[in-house]
């Protein structure tokens, strides 16, 4: 019997260690991807920043060509709101 009561407390030690090494290792995982997910949104941020300016610059280059196409689109999404009001029916 006193063998077990001696054995118990250093199982309970081990596991106690293997816990605690696995929280590290996830947290630093948990901490690596939020990291990550920042970084990525930072770039997806300035990526649209940068479409933004290029649209801004080619509109200011090309006007007459930029009117003509967001007027194409206006017909076409018109035109697609219209045929779905008429299936409707």
């Amino acid at each position: 019997m006193p063998a077990n009561v001696v054995e118990k407390p250093a199982m309970v030690e081990d596991a106690l260690r293997e816990v605690s090494r696995i929280k590290v290792i996830v947290t630093e995982a948990v901490e690596d991807g939020v990291r990550s997910a920042m970084q990525t949104m930072k770039r997806g941020r300035y990526a649209a920043e940068d479409a933004i300016e290029e649209a801004r610059h080619t509109v200011k280059q090309n006007p007459f060509e930029a009117l003509g196409i967001a007027f194409a689109a206006g017909v076409m999404i018109g035109g697609l709101f219209a045929w779905a009001a008429c299936r409707r029916r």
